[in-house]
């Protein structure tokens, strides 16, 4: 497997590899990466798509591609989706798949179409003191020893910082910058998660600086995940003759690791209660989805709190990592990722309007008509003085093709979930939906008065926990995660944000979509090339506007930054040209 640093091969149809015919596969795992995986097989390997079997344990396709519920019982979103132009895998991957709702157009073709017509921004991005919007959002309030800070993480060897945190390497003045309240309401960073992914994160979306305070530089799906993204893509594989095995759950891949090599040589899963397997050659290939940050996700209700449940045994994704990392050092150690759920769990919660007085109140506060069918937040709103640092969405409406009209749909997530709020004396995980909505309209500025009976009739607020949802985030060293295809194997590889690939970031469908392509192209030597990480510090001309922006008004150590990741010298008239001599 090898990048391309141009758009060189990005259209280019690969010779099928020699030795294809006979060969199959087996996915573990139906979320986006294993979906990937089975579409790269078929377009760039010229695999027998009857020859793929994806294998579930849920009765649903899409993993963390989620998007479920009725207008009744209210509907379910445990998560959003920030895409962007760099996503160059993601965006390889969907030109290849039909769009379910344009004619002859791929789905790549139709979020195009949507984000030109309707492209995001932010008119409101966090607000506070009850409904008023942050006075200093325009900036973002970086003190020159932040900036500094900043700037020497990106430049940090990866080994140096093995274990450490974010606490560790940016101080006081940098968690106290609305970069950082912005940023962390973003991405879903704490201060005690991985300072190994706050370098890359910095380092690969350096451009997003630019639009940190507007989010202009977001791409979003006409509808939600589910239907925009997983239901396309698993339509034309089943199409295409791909078996899928829902209810299915892998216990076990044996692997040889007694040789040079690494084979796996037997799948074991339970299905209908029974156990089974299949023996395989290492002509059969496996790819395993390890470790899932929507694992144990638990529902409450408008009258009840979403259960918290921690539970890792037979039939866990996490406890199948644990048997496949036993075997050998190579294949990783889960623990460090889900061993502590204090510390990679939050609340999210979908808002279900019953009447106009929540969509009025949106209204008021973004100036925008939430029934309009454009970009209505164009992303998070974070509410700052949130004890629970509580941010809200309200995208596209509908945001479900079963939505009915006049019926608002609204997600809303607290990074801070185990601390009492500021109008419901409670922390967020033990609130009912109910309780959750009385929040979120005391921080929306809505008359105190008015407030629990518009809780209680005018929403249905479905809350979820997610004990693990930013476990890719938790402090680790280079060799936690297993490589996507191990050292010496032969047919085994790994998928999804619990894989190592270099430099790209976890919690972003590229990161999924990427790790099925380097896996494929390098277990079936595909001579195409996998798409360089784009972005971020790899483009001279948005690293420098995004260290303008930085800057805030004032001068910038930067210089020295663009030089050293550039390594070049002749840039002095383009660093006048942004201030940053």
């Amino acid at each position: 497997m090898r990048y391309a640093h141009s758009n060189y091969e990005a259209f280019v149809h690969p010779p099928a590899p020699q030795g294809m015919e006979g060969r199959s596969a087996w996915i573990v795992g139906g979320g986006l990466a294993g979906m990937a995986a089975a579409a790269f097989l078929i377009r760039d390997t010229g695999m027998t798509p009857s020859a793929i079997t994806i294998l579930e344990a849920s009765d649903s396709d899409g993993g963390a591609l989620d998007g479920a519920g009725n207008a009744e019982t209210g509907w379910l979103i445990r998560g959003g989706r920030e895409m962007e132009e760099q996503f160059q895998c993601l965006w390889d991957l969907y030109r290849s798949i039909p769009s379910l709702e344009i004619p002859d157009a791929s789905v790549l073709d139709e979020v195009w179409q949507v984000n030109q017509a309707d492209p995001s921004t932010s008119p409101v991005r966090a607000m506070c003191n009850r409904g008023q919007p942050l006075a200093d959002r325009d900036r973002l309030t970086l003190t020159g020893k932040a900036r500094r800070e900043i700037i020497t993480l990106i430049l940090t060897d990866e080994d140096e910082l093995a274990g450490k945190t974010i606490a560790d390497v940016l101080s006081g003045d940098f968690m106290a910058s609305n970069f950082w309240l912005f940023w962390r309401s973003m991405f879903a960073f704490e201060t005690w998660h991985s300072a190994i992914e706050m370098k890359r994160y910095l380092a690969r979306f350096v451009h997003q600086i630019l639009g940190l305070k507007d989010l202009h530089a977001l791409k979003f799906t006409r509808y939600n995940q589910q239907e925009s993204l997983s239901r396309p893509l698993a339509t034309w594989l089943a199409d295409q003759g791909v078996v899928f095995r829902h209810g299915v759950t892998v216990t076990n891949v044996a692997v040889d690791v007694s040789g040079r090599t690494k084979v796996a040589t037997r799948l074991d899963w339970l299905e209908n209660g029974a156990t089974a397997g299949v023996d395989l050659g290492s002509a059969e290939l496996v790819f395993v989805t390890n470790g899932s940050m929507v694992e144990n996700s638990r529902w409450g209700d408008h009258h009840t709190p979403a259960p918290i449940d921690t539970t890792i045994g037979e039939g866990s994704i996490w406890q199948l990592w644990r048997t496949i990392a036993a075997q050998d050092a190579a294949f990783g150690h889960p623990d460090v990722f889900c061993g502590d759920t204090k510390k990679s769990r939050w609340l999210s919660a979908t808002v279900t309007t019953r009447d106009a007085r929540i969509p009025e109140l949106v209204k008021r506060i973004t100036g925008r008509d939430p029934f309009s069918g454009k970009i209505i937040t164009g992303g998070p709103v974070t509410i700052a003085d949130s004890s629970w640092l509580m941010s809200w969405v309200v995208s596209r409406q509908p945001h479900f093709k079963g939505q009915p009209e006049g019926q608002m749909v609204v997600w809303l997530y607290g990074l801070f979930s185990d601390v009492p709020g500021d109008y419901v004396k409670k922390p967020m995980q033990g609130c009912t939906g109910e309780e959750i909505t009385r929040e979120w309209l005391f921080h929306m500025g809505v008359p105190v008065e008015q407030i629990d009976d518009m809780a209680a009739t005018g929403a249905t607020t479905r809350p979820c926990m997610m004990p693990f949802i930013t476990a890719q985030f938790m402090p680790r060293a280079p060799a936690d995660r297993p490589k996507v295809v191990p050292d010496g194997s032969v047919n085994l590889a790994f998928l999804g944000q619990f894989a190592e690939t270099p430099r790209d970031t976890v919690f972003t469908t590229e990161y999924s979509v990427r790790t099925a392509m380097e896996a494929v192209y390098t277990l079936c030597s595909v001579r195409r090339a996998v798409p360089e990480v784009s972005g971020g510090i790899f483009d001279v001309r948005m690293l420098l506007q995004a260290a303008a922006e930085l800057r805030d008004g004032e001068k910038v150590p930067a210089s020295g930054l663009i030089r050293h990741l550039t390594q070049g010298t002749e840039i002095d008239d383009l660093l006048e040209r942004y201030g940053l001599v």
